[in-house]
């Protein structure tokens, strides 16, 4: 073929090629004005709109930077949850005409096989800068240009930086970001605080009256005694992570400054969350955003002085332990669970689960009388007994601990982590849902009564679900549970299977309004302290923290030794704030460092001691907490082997 005519033909494809690319370009510019009110433009800019690359096609923060880094320096990459676009500001308008050439109609290769075309188109302004509006994290809170211009200049100028290392303040150079430390030092190699090592310098002069501020406005009820300033270059930031929960007080407070970003936040159950922050405004962590969410970030070049109220549990002398309280509010409960539920079941799954191999004959005939083809969703599978004993439904499980739902995996059964309070099901999915010892871990009346709703929500008009949760009444009808016959009186340590199964007692129909009497009148709280339960023994109180002695060698296989040190690290750290008060053999238990210098106190803390929240139920309380549901009712109750049980059909017209 004659090469003049060759070069015509493929003159001519890419004339198609380009034409095609045009008309898709135009086209999600019409539907991001017709849908979203994005107005693009032909003029060059700064900013880019990315249709087909937001959170909504399933494309991740790091896949889509990944792109568009090849292409120049990204000041900020704004990615709305749920939305199928994103916006990306470059540091140069030539980065981001590069960017218009080059990506506009590649294919991004997602995660689980997912592919993206991308198609960019100029805007004149991103929407963050009038920031988007977004439903905050629980415990979150915004506030914007918390100082003047002139205090930021002021704070910038206090931190000198000039040094590259600086005992002081232990100011150090990260892979992400450089930091410096006023009032104690922040150990990143063991994720804590020594409180008896305070740095030579405390928090400067010039952040005194911007913290003195923040105390006054209500954001803390004590004066921030540890801060740690971070200093971005552009396009460093964070990963996703959540601060340590023993290192510091509830509130965590982050001043931006010398420039706008955007943070991250991300919840168990798959929501994300990205929150603008403008330059001199202040972010308030508590509660659920805190401990539950994680937090992470892309910043732009400029600094975030974060402070830490009152440092607490850290590697001083021990103390004895105080348990902690009951709850007075959301936040203060999701606190609680995250610490002596969440934390704990990751902590002790190998073990956990290895006590956990025998399906219940009750929750076992209840599975046996669904139809072939039913859908099953077992909201709380802990390590998935229950998922394969009907091997002619569609099973499905969930739970909080991704320690437990990667057990799940390995024995070949589909699980997912989610909060109960929270299952990313569709409405009217099932036809029934079972939760085995679940709901007596939440720490409110709110909350069980939420996870109740959860369940309802999930099945099909006439579908059922199956509750089970650990009573009170150990004894019923003068048959001591097999938790109290197992009892050896000399030995606190006994088989931590403390939901056990066997015969039962009904319990249905003409006492359930005795019963619900009875629950009501009988809760009395004497106390707002949790008490630490002795295992095997009656219970004298409803809300309290049961011990779980992690036996020695019940860790997965194949941990490296470095692994194996990492738990023991975590393990330790949690038995000297968790120990039982009532044994002095575990009161006295100092933080282990686990490396070769401390092998004699790493061998103190092998058997470690967790704790547990649980809400026992009083005869009646269960199905007087189903009652309050509306659109279901309580088709049967009985006792069995120190559970209460109920099973719900949820009716027809719901």
């Amino acid at each position: 073929m004659d090469i003049n005519v060759e070069n015509n033909l493929k003159a001519c494809r890419r004339g198609k090629v380009d034409k095609k690319l045009l008309r898709k370009q135009i086209k999600s510019s019409h539907t991001l004005l017709k849908h979203e009110g994005i107005r693009t433009t032909s003029e060059p800019t700064k900013n880019l709109v990315v249709a087909n690359g937001g959170l909504g096609n399933g494309v991740s923060r790091e896949e889509l930077s990944a792109v568009l880094k090849e292409m120049g320096e990204v000041e900020t990459l704004l990615m709305p949850p749920h939305k199928p676009y994103a916006f990306v500001t470059y540091g140069s308008e030539e980065n981001a005409r590069k960017a218009h050439n080059h990506l506009n109609g590649q294919i991004l290769q997602c995660r689980e096989e997912n592919t993206v075309t991308l198609y960019l188109s100029f805007v004149h302004s991103v929407p963050c800068e009038q920031q988007v509006c977004v439903t905050l994290p629980t415990g979150l809170v915004l506030v914007e240009d918390f100082v003047s211009p002139e205090e930021e200049a002021l704070l910038l100028a206090a931190i000198d930086w000039s040094s590259t290392s600086d005992d002081v303040t232990a100011q150090k150079a990260l892979k992400h970001r450089r930091v410096k430390h006023f009032g104690f030092e922040f150990r990143y190699d063991n994720n804590n605080v020594d409180k008896d090592k305070p740095l030579p310098v405390g928090i400067p002069e010039e952040c005194q009256p911007v913290l003195q501020r923040i105390m006054e406005s209500g954001h803390t009820k004590f004066m921030p005694d540890q801060l740690t300033v971070n200093q971005y270059e552009s396009g460093q930031g964070i990963p996703p992570h959540v601060d340590t929960h023993s290192a510091f007080e509830d509130t965590i407070l982050s001043l931006s400054l010398g420039t706008k970003t955007v943070m991250e936040f991300r919840h168990p159950d798959g929501r994300v969350v990205s929150v603008f922050l403008p330059a001199r405004s202040l972010l308030v962590m508590q509660g659920e955003s805190r401990y539950l969410w994680t937090h992470g970030s892309v910043h732009c070049r400029g600094s975030i002085l974060t402070a830490f109220p009152s440092t607490c549990d850290s590697q001083g002398a021990p103390s004895p332990p105080s348990p902690p309280s009951l709850p007075r509010g959301h936040g203060d409960a999701a606190r609680l669970e995250e610490e002596y539920v969440h934390r704990v079941y990751d902590a002790i799954a190998p073990h956990f689960s290895s006590t956990r191999h025998s399906p219940w004959p009750r929750v076992c005939h209840f599975l046996a009388w669904l139809m072939p083809g039913n859908i099953l969703a077992d909201v709380g599978c802990g390590n998935g007994k229950y998922l394969g004993v009907n091997p002619e439904v569609i099973s499905v499980g969930c739970d909080r601990s991704s320690a437990l739902v990667q057990i799940c995996a390995e024995r070949g059964f589909q699980a997912f982590v989610s909060d109960a309070l929270c299952v990313p099901l569709r409405t009217a999915s099932c036809d029934a849902c079972i939760s085995i010892a679940v709901i007596h871990h939440f720490s409110t009346p709110e909350r069980r009564l939420a996870a109740v709703k959860e369940l309802v929500r999930l099945l099909k008009p006439g579908g059922h679900a199956l509750i089970y949760v650990w009573a009170f009444e150990q004894e019923f009808k003068q048959q001591k549970s097999k938790y109290l016959k197992n009892h050896n009186p000399r030995s606190n340590t006994a088989k931590d299977d403390t939901e056990p199964d066997g015969k039962s007692s009904a319990c249905t129909g003409s006492n359930l309004e005795d019963n619900m009497k009875s629950a009501s009148d009988d809760y009395k709280v004497t106390n707002d302290k949790l008490s630490v339960h002795i295992n095997r023994t009656a219970f004298n109180s409803r809300d309290l923290l049961v011990p779980w002695h992690l036996k020695e060698g019940k860790r997965r296989e194949g941990d490296s030794r470095e692994a194996r040190a990492d738990i023991d690290n975590a393990m330790c750290q949690i038995a000297s704030k968790d120990s039982c008060p009532d044994k002095p053999e575990s009161s006295i238990r100092s933080h282990c460092n686990v490396d070769s210098q401390h092998k004699s106190e790493r061998q103190s803390c092998r058997v470690p001691v967790f704790h547990r929240y649980y809400h026992v139920f009083q005869q009646g309380e269960l199905e007087q907490l189903c009652m309050q549901v509306e659109g279901v009712k309580v088709q049967s109750s009985y006792h069995d082997q120190g559970n209460w049980c109920v099973i719900l059909e949820k009716d027809f017209g719901s």
